[in-house]
């Protein structure tokens, strides 16, 4: 099989992975996905260098991982407190954002899906600059990274309400970051308890509009 053709199939395989076996990834394994984020390009010219982009791997074995979910549980209730407020006083919310505000109040009464489930939470900052499209730039890490991981034979899950956690002071305390410095996102990797089926997507013909 081509370099081409396995590449297709991995994209075919990739999927968003919620329950996790207990089986530990290999460290190995884990720094192979996190060197495929690291060869991402960076966000601006002037951001590279050791500092521009870092990466923090939080094993369930560490007591870190419990304290960054406690963190982020809190967060999540006040962000869901603030969200309300916004839907409240806006119809646009009320009729489009009841799915995010459900989805924030679980977090804040159960934890985060993923952080705890999985064997590892990773998180991902990168430095802010000008202009500020950091949060595009870990993105596409986070698309390395996750078909890295399907390659292998992992499961991986994002952890979306990490982006938010950029403004905690205590969740970048924990990870020895400067506040306000940067921009992060993350996700949870393990073994995957269930594979979901394919989902089902539209055709290329139904999608595209040619100008040739």
């Amino acid at each position: 099989m081509s370099i081409n053709q396995n590449l297709d199939e991995i994209i075919k395989a990739r999927r968003s992975i919620r329950m996790f076996t207990s089986e530990m990834p290999t460290k190995k394994d884990i720094e192979t996905i996190v060197q495929a984020g690291a060869l991402t390009p960076f966000a601006a010219l002037a951001n590279t260098g050791k500092d521009a982009r870092k990466f923090f791997v939080v094993s369930r074995n560490n007591p870190l991982l419990n304290k960054l979910s406690s963190v982020v549980k809190n967060r999540a209730g006040i962000f869901a407190e603030q969200f309300k407020a916004q839907i409240n006083s806006n119809p646009i919310l009320q009729a489009q954002g009841q799915g995010f505000l459900k989805r924030l109040e679980l977090t804040a009464q159960q934890g985060p899906l993923g952080i705890g489930s999985a064997p590892y939470y990773i998180v991902v900052a990168e430095k802010r600059g000008i202009p500020d499209v950091q949060h595009k730039s870990i993105a596409h890490c986070m698309e390395n990274m996750w078909l890295k991981a399907t390659a292998l034979g992992l499961g991986f899950h994002l952890v979306s309400i990490t982006t938010q956690m950029e403004q905690d002071d205590e969740f970048c305390n924990l990870l020895n970051l400067p506040f306000g410095e940067y921009r992060l996102d993350g996700c949870a990797i393990g073994y995957p308890a269930q594979n979901p089926p394919q989902p089902i997507r539209p055709r290329i013909d139904e999608v595209t509009t040619w100008y040739i």
